[in-house]
């Protein structure tokens, strides 16, 4: 089994790759499209260009027009295609931005989201703070409703929420936490980083096997 993964900075690839191997998953990285492939994790890393929901740049970093461009691609290829889709902080964000959607880009309760543990061990990141997952969500259904805590290193969020998306987890100070799309194989975004967690974590574990399930399906 076979999923596409996007990346930026090679450094950061290490959790990612372990999550998957601890579900099964073989990593193809960053191919030019998803033909015969089983499905597309979208990871984190640099700001999205504003320009690509019709804004000027008032608060974002680091941004990388060729990962956007690919990303851009891939991900409606997966729309299109119903190809299983995990999404993880930026990549909830590039979700959110090729449904339509607009970001924040810089919160105000940014001490909040951007929390970087120092030392911690691979997949045994500490929490940051709560999240509460909506009911009768797909989400819900792999994690279970109510309040979970999550890590979280993120600066920006969504604002308008995209075409034919729902929002599935929200923060306690409002922040919109997972995104997920009603009728698609599987199609979930996750704000926080569950790659990080998948040995500290129950739900962050489970979160990687229902992608693998549904990736398996194709």
């Amino acid at each position: 089994m076979q999923v596409a993964i996007t990346l930026g900075n090679e450094s950061r690839l290490g959790p990612y790759l372990l999550a998957l191997q601890e579900v099964g998953i073989e990593p193809v990285r960053n191919p030019e499209s998803l033909d015969a492939l089983d499905g597309l994790l979208l990871t984190g890393g640099s700001d999205i260009n504003p320009k690509q929901y019709g804004r000027e740049n008032t608060g974002s970093t680091e941004v990388d027009d060729t990962r956007d461009e690919l990303e851009i691609r891939l991900l409606r290829e997966a729309l299109a295609a119903d190809v299983p889709m995990l999404a993880i902080c930026r990549g909830l964000q590039m979700m959110n931005v090729v449904c339509g959607g607009t970001l924040v880009q810089h919160l105000g309760t940014t001490e909040v989201h951007r929390q970087k543990p120092q030392g911690a061990e691979p997949g045994m990141h500490p929490p940051a703070h709560r999240v509460w997952v909506g009911p009768d969500t797909r989400l819900a259904g792999i994690v279970g409703a109510g309040g979970l805590d999550v890590n979280s290193r993120h600066h920006q969020a969504v604002e308008s929420l995209g075409e034919g998306l729902v929002v599935s987890a929200i923060s306690e100070d409002g922040v919109i936490e997972a995104l997920e799309k009603p009728g698609a194989a599987f199609a979930i975004a996750v704000q926080w980083h569950p790659e990080d967690r998948i040995f500290a974590s129950p739900a962050d574990r489970k979160l990687f096997e229902a992608f693998a399930a549904a990736a398996n399906r194709v």
